[in-house]
């Protein structure tokens, strides 16, 4: 299942590799992908996670902001 993220306020390829490494760090999410471009995260999950923690993930500490999933 994927999940993509709607994240503003990255930047360049370190945000990117931020919330990148933020969201991996979660069970149950096998792969992220995001682009500070397009301002989204697309996450490959292996199992359910509940759409808060991923939003907590991304922004990374509160550097980010989550502005929806789909």
């Amino acid at each position: 299942m994927k999940k993509t993220i709607h994240v503003e306020g990255m930047m360049c390829a370190h945000c990117e590799a931020r919330v990148k490494k933020s969201l991996e760090t979660l069970e149950g999410v096998s792969e992220a992908v995001c682009s500070h471009e397009s301002n989204t995260a697309v996450v490959t999950l292996s199992a359910p996670v509940a759409n808060e923690t991923l939003c907590e993930a991304a922004s990374a500490g509160g550097k980010y902001t989550v502005t929806g999933i789909e």
